[in-house]
């Protein structure tokens, strides 16, 4: 995973986007911008089936690589550009979005495939801005989080807490929820 431009989902983060995307057991996932493929993994344990999508062969290769080491074996990868996938893959219970690149081209798209929810994690808050919008736009806006944690970390025989980079979780409810 080290070297994968954009990092990893946080642990505490991706507590939060579970628990907001709502799983049921047999869902079918999207994962998009799916990266080191921790959100993919972490879902593949209940859903039927998980697409992870990503732009980046080298985070296709990685998430390949943590899925296998986990034994997640239904997960789907598709290297490329959302817009350019989506409209053939059909439609998903729920949707994660950890890759925001082109959201305009494709939100419209998901907002169409996807049942129940769709969760997308933003770090800028450009994205969380054009998000929000777009989501109100088409109807589907629920809610949007300011996740900010910090973890103990040793100094000087104690410790303070190191914040983690803020992320902003944007919730919207799909049109047959």
């Amino acid at each position: 995973m080290a070297g994968l431009s954009g990092g990893s989902t946080q642990e505490e983060v991706l507590a939060i986007a579970l628990q907001k995307l709502e799983l049921c057991p047999g869902d079918r996932v999207l994962d998009l911008g799916c990266g080191t493929g921790r959100v993919a993994v972490a879902v593949s344990g209940s859903a039927a089936e998980v697409i992870a999508i990503d732009r980046r062969p080298e985070a296709i290769e990685c998430a390949r690589r943590v899925s296998i080491e986990a034994g997640a074996n239904n997960i789907i990868f598709f290297e490329g550009e959302a817009a350019d996938l989506l409209p053939s893959l059909g439609s998903f219970d729920v949707a994660f979005v950890g890759g925001t690149r082109g959201l305009s081209g494709f939100l419209p798209v998901l907002v169409a495939e996807v049942r129940r929810r769709i969760v997308v994690n933003a770090v800028l808050v450009e994205t969380l801005h054009r998000t929000v919008s777009g989501m109100k736009e088409l109807g589907v806006f629920r809610e949007a989080i300011h996740v900010q944690c910090a973890r103990a970390t040793p100094l000087a025989g104690s410790f303070y807490f190191r914040p983690i980079d803020p992320v902003f979780v944007i919730v919207g409810e799909g049109q047959c929820s």
